[in-house]
């Protein structure tokens, strides 16, 4: 799935410059022109990075990122015109990931931002994942239902992690299979099927029948995971 990236500027012809660097990149963008709009955009369909001009009216970049740590934990780039050590010392301070001088090179800013959405990446992907009464831990390769140990293959804890980092969507069954295998055209629905069966016996040998739910026409999506 292609990352959201948010750019708060006030000049149209800097987001201009970033939208079109980032989108070849197959990322996708929301643009702002002031603080007070990238806060809203954020509550409201929340991106995976943002990069945030500091010498913006109204609300600068600074003040932008601080409201911003009182309700999302989303990476943020600041973009500058300013180059003085203790902006950049205090950027970092207000939790900024990463810190850019106007004028910049589009193609390195784009390097940074995917350095920093892989640093990230790496962080998530080594937290515990709850959803109801199921814990899949990356670290350990370990998952349980109910405190129940849940005894799975590899690939059986690549759907289900799949399946509980998306516990708001449906995923299809080609998205399932590219997730846990890569692109491979020559795997079928059969397979993600037969791993959800398997799945969904261990479950519910344990007492859980509410672990994958299958929507018809569209794919599968994680169930409560409660007994």
């Amino acid at each position: 799935m292609a990352h959201s990236i948010l750019v708060v500027d006030d000049d149209a012809s800097i987001r201009s410059v970033l939208r079109m660097a980032l989108e070849d990149a197959g990322m996708r963008v929301s643009e702002a022109s002031n603080g007070r709009a990238a806060l809203t955009e954020q509550r409201r369909r929340p991106s995976d990075l943002a990069v945030l001009d500091i010498g913006m009216p109204e609300l600068d970049g600074f003040e932008t990122c601080k409201a911003l740590r009182e309700f999302s934990a989303v990476p943020v780039l600041f973009l500058t015109a300013r180059d003085e050590e203790i902006d950049r010392v205090l950027g970092f301070q207000l939790g900024g990931d990463d810190y850019v001088t106007k004028p910049f090179s589009p193609r390195e800013l784009v390097l940074r931002i995917k350095a920093i959405l892989a640093r990230a990446q790496g962080r998530e992907a080594s937290k515990p994942v709850e959803h109801g009464e199921l814990v899949l831990n990356p670290l350990s390769h370990e998952a349980s239902l109910g405190g129940q140990a849940l005894e799975l293959t590899a690939v059986e804890f690549s759907l289900l992690r799949l399946l509980a980092d998306a516990s708001d969507r449906v995923l299809s069954r080609n998205a399932l299979i590219e997730g846990v295998y890569g692109y491979n055209p020559s795997l079928s629905d059969r397979t993600v099927d037969s791993h959800v069966r398997n799945l969904r016996k261990k479950a519910k040998d344990l007492g859980f029948s509410d672990l994958i739910r299958t929507i018809h026409g569209v794919g599968l999506r994680i169930g409560d995971c409660t007994s």
